[in-house]
């Protein structure tokens, strides 16, 4: 079971294709080069919560904020020690400064007053289009007090048939012109995307299909009951998977009566109650021209890509914008919260409420900074703090790693990790002494050079791929970020100072008012340290 989890949990896996069709696995949208491109969401869903649930609902891994993939070298380096082969490589010697020209960002509007973000790539026949709007799950206490699960429902039955094409006609539609189609509910955006080949003969009727969901979905009433029913058995299955048991409770606790607490799937409570009609409201209510916002790349002219995006909005209803989210409010002390479990191994996750997206200069630059020495710290490979003494010097656990989750109002940041139920007091406890160590005593100057450097060495990785770069403009757009916002990326990580660094991590962490979440078969907090 875990080289199956790690492997569909890694998005280079060869799995990944098969279990994101199969089972509608989708990786959390909120692409930054600056956080998601270092730490790769994982979900905490185990193969059986992903039979019972994901097959229904798209967006459980959007509720497993913070949690990510450990990047995995085959050993540790000391990044103070020479590395004496390299004094035999002339070509180090005469290495330039990385030069990183970024995609080119053309922007316009629908005649519906959408914004666009366009970049035309010739290199393959193949365009990607992501439509996203400001109507997350954390909208759907505004269709029913308690209704959780209303958007992700909502974007479940998108995909199930329209007025014309029952579910079995437009599945087979889109699987005859053999393009990609879904629609995603997260905690805060709602994506309806398509991948096609851009010819006419597939990209006119791949957005017929693509109108056809947001205009006029069937929301058959047996489909409806169909789906709760499988979604109920999965959400019954997931109280059977640690981590989803402290992802829930840390989200909870974190955010009490905030929108953001709830689970995007929704509850067992809250599925049985959703009804046709609440479907049909969020989406007159939030599928609107005023609350949308286009990313488009491939093989199309500018043109072209105008037409294309009139075409696909000219009958979204014109709608009003959604409300501003609240701010949560932070801990203002320490929260141990223990889930008892029956397996030999605790599950533990560790954190406080954390920054939103940053949409100003100053903003962006200490969150850049703040980037830097998290990495640094909570960082995935084996030369992170939390990682070498954890794991190598002490032998609690596998893999520890942490991170922040900017979204439209603050998200968590978050540490997580597994060890011995035995051990799980003195994991927690040496956590927290290299957290309040680093904070203490500072990142050195060793340590953020070599992170700045692969921060911009694999800077350009995030749009090696049409993929890649629409992942990007949909961010962007959606967050209203500026155009320069990708070309000013090398030179906010040049601009990172260490003093800085240390000053941002030292306002940002609180350990001691950390929220904790354990589930295992003890309880940390009643045994001796």
């Amino acid at each position: 079971m875990t080289q199956i989890t790690f492997l569909m949990n890694t998005k280079k896996s060869p799995l990944l294709p098969l279990v994101k069709r199969k089972f509608k696995l989708h990786f959390e949208p909120h692409f930054d080069p600056l956080f998601e491109l270092r730490f790769k969401q994982r979900s905490y869903l185990s193969l059986g919560i992903l039979l019972g649930l994901t097959i229904l609902t798209t967006t459980a891994q959007a509720d497993t904020t913070g949690s990510e993939d450990f990047r995995t070298p085959s050993a540790a380096v000391d990044i103070n020690a020479p590395i004496v082969a390299l004094s035999k490589l002339t070509s180090v010697a005469d290495a330039k400064p990385l030069k990183v020209t970024v995609p080119t960002i053309q922007q316009f509007e629908t005649k519906a007053g959408i914004p666009v973000l366009f970049v035309r790539t010739t290199a393959l026949p193949i365009v990607d289009i992501d439509l996203r709007f400001n109507a997350g799950s954390a909208r759907d206490g505004s269709i029913r007090k308690a209704g959780f699960g209303i958007a992700n429902m909502t974007a479940t039955m998108l995909e199930q048939g329209s007025k014309s094409l029952n579910e079995n006609e437009f599945t087979r539609a889109v699987e005859t012109l053999g393009v990609n189609l879904s629609s995603s509910a997260y905690k805060d955006m709602f994506i309806v995307s398509l991948r096609s080949l851009s010819d006419d003969k597939h990209l006119l009727p791949a957005v017929d299909l693509m109108t056809q969901m947001l205009n006029e979905p069937a929301f058959d009433a047996d489909i409806l009951a169909r789906n709760k029913a499988r979604l109920l058995v999965g959400l019954q299955q997931q109280k059977q998977d640690p981590n989803s048991l402290a992802s829930i409770a840390f989200n909870e606790a974190l955010y009490g009566d905030h929108p953001y607490a709830h689970p995007s799937v929704g509850t067992l409570d809250s599925v049985p109650s959703i009804e046709r009609k609440e479907l049909l409201d969020f989406k007159n209510r939030y599928l609107v021209a005023a609350n949308a916002s286009i990313a488009m790349t491939g093989n199309l002219t500018l043109t072209q890509a105008k037409k294309l995006a009139d075409d696909i909005t000219a009958d979204l209803p014109v709608g009003q914008a959604a409300t501003t989210l609240p701010e949560p409010k932070p801990l203002t002390k320490a929260q141990h919260i223990h889930i008892p479990f029956p397996s030999t191994q605790t599950t533990v996750l560790m954190g406080q409420l954390g920054d939103k997206r940053a949409t100003d200069a100053i903003a962006q630059q200490k969150q850049t900074n703040f980037a830097v020495g998290n990495e640094v710290l909570a960082g995935g490979d084996f030369n992170a703090r939390l990682m070498t003494e954890i794991r190598q010097n002490l032998g609690y656990t596998y893999g520890i790693s942490g991170s922040m989750s900017p979204m439209l109002a603050r998200g968590p940041y978050q540490i997580g990790f597994s060890t011995r139920n035995d051990k799980a007091r003195a994991a927690i406890d040496a956590s927290l002494d290299v957290i309040n160590d680093t904070l203490d005593n500072g990142i050195t100057s060793t340590e953020m050079r070599l992170t700045t450097d692969n921060l911009k060495n694999s800077f350009p990785m995030g749009f090696a791929s049409n993929a890649g770069i629409n992942s990007l403009l949909g961010m962007m757009n959606f967050y209203q970020l500026p155009k320069n916002y990708l070309t000013n990326y090398v030179s906010r990580i040049d601009q990172v100072q260490l003093p800085e660094v240390n000053k941002t991590m030292r306002d940002t962490l609180k350990p001691d008012d950390f929220l904790i979440v354990t589930v295992g078969q003890e309880d940390p907090w009643k045994t001796n340290k």
